[in-house]
């Protein structure tokens, strides 16, 4: 047991640069407060202790602004960082060592008691205030940029952005052991947007070649003296 503390410890050290110390993690970490109290009210939901891991849950919330429902499976070196408003539902399984920011939320999309919400694979990324619905499957190192909505399963190792999400990047071996730079995800809408106007742009380009051909034209006619 000390051994997974200490892992989790480790692993904040590891992914946050702001970490200084073993006691700062310990006293300032929401996320490691709430994935240690997530292990505890799991145990209690495993043996039909309900109400009690629902509790602990609640409590959990509480102190630390992360919703983890107690059925929820998390694998091993998971990071919250930040945390505020992180939300995981029943059926959410995550892999190992993923990463997810504040205010993403693992939703479910059915009433049914069943198997209805997403499957994380390992190192996968999600970035802030994003939203992953249904029980689709978020393949291993693949990576949702911030404020996206995913619906549908993602290939390991891509890239998703956008509402709903789009995969703007293909898996390669050389990008998934790479750091996850938000600040330069492509904007699919933007990219259009820039299509467009550069379209425009030939167009208007093209309309005053013609204008220019036209009135030459009719400069050289009238030079002629076949108009009067």
């Amino acid at each position: 047991m000390f051994e997974r503390l200490k892992e989790d410890i480790r692993t904040i050290k590891e992914r946050d640069p702001a970490a200084k110390n073993m006691i700062e993690i310990l006293l300032c970490y929401p996320g490691l407060h709430a994935l240690w109290f997530h292990r505890i009210a799991h145990y209690l939901y495993q043996r039909k202790w309900y109400t009690i891991a629902r509790l602990i849950s609640h409590f959990n919330r509480w102190i630390t602004g992360i919703e983890i429902h107690p059925g929820a499976k998390i694998g091993r070196r998971l990071f919250i960082d930040h945390g505020m408003g992180v939300v995981i539902g029943e059926t959410t399984e995550i892999g190992d060592d993923c990463l997810i920011y504040k205010g993403v939320v693992l939703g479910g999309t059915t009433l049914e008691k069943k198997k209805r919400h997403p499957t994380i694979g390992n190192r996968v990324i999600i970035g802030s205030n994003s939203t992953v619905l249904g029980a689709i499957t978020i393949g291993d190192g693949a990576r949702v940029g911030s404020g996206s909505v995913v619906i549908k399963s993602v290939p390991p190792g891509a890239t998703v952005v956008g509402v709903p999400g789009r995969i703007i990047e293909t898996p390669t071996p050389e990008k998934e052991e790479l750091d996850f730079e938000h600040g330069n995800l492509p904007d699919p809408l933007s990219d259009i947007m820039k299509m467009l106007l550069q379209l425009h742009q030939k167009l208007e380009e093209r309309v005053k070649r013609l204008e220019n051909q036209v009135y030459n034209a009719y400069q050289e006619r009238n030079e002629d003296g076949k108009i009067s």
